[in-house]
């Protein structure tokens, strides 16, 4: 199956430990040396309706996914996601 990465920001990505919804594909990080992709980046979550702003953005490595489906991605992380703020771009 052939994808474009503008086709993944429109999956969700679901842990399947819990079954916790962690948002859609909003970014990526590439190693462009190696010419992988290193992980995914989820939005965290809106705090107050997003009046107050988000919570840190979840990074989920490459070697966390189980699946990539039609509709959602599968991850499977037994720790805690390591998150980030975004940052600024001007």
């Amino acid at each position: 199956m052939l994808s474009y990465f503008s086709d993944l920001r429109y999956r969700e990505v679901i842990d399947i430990h819990t079954g916790f919804r962690l948002g859609y594909i909003c970014d990526a990080e590439f190693d462009d040396t190696e010419g992988k992709l290193r992980s995914l980046i989820t939005p965290g979550k809106a705090k107050f309706f997003g009046l107050l702003g988000r919570e840190d953005d979840y990074i989920l490595p490459w070697e966390s996914i189980v699946r990539l489906g039609r509709d959602i991605i599968l991850v499977d992380c037994k720790e805690e996601f390591r998150r980030r703020k975004r940052a600024r771009r001007f």
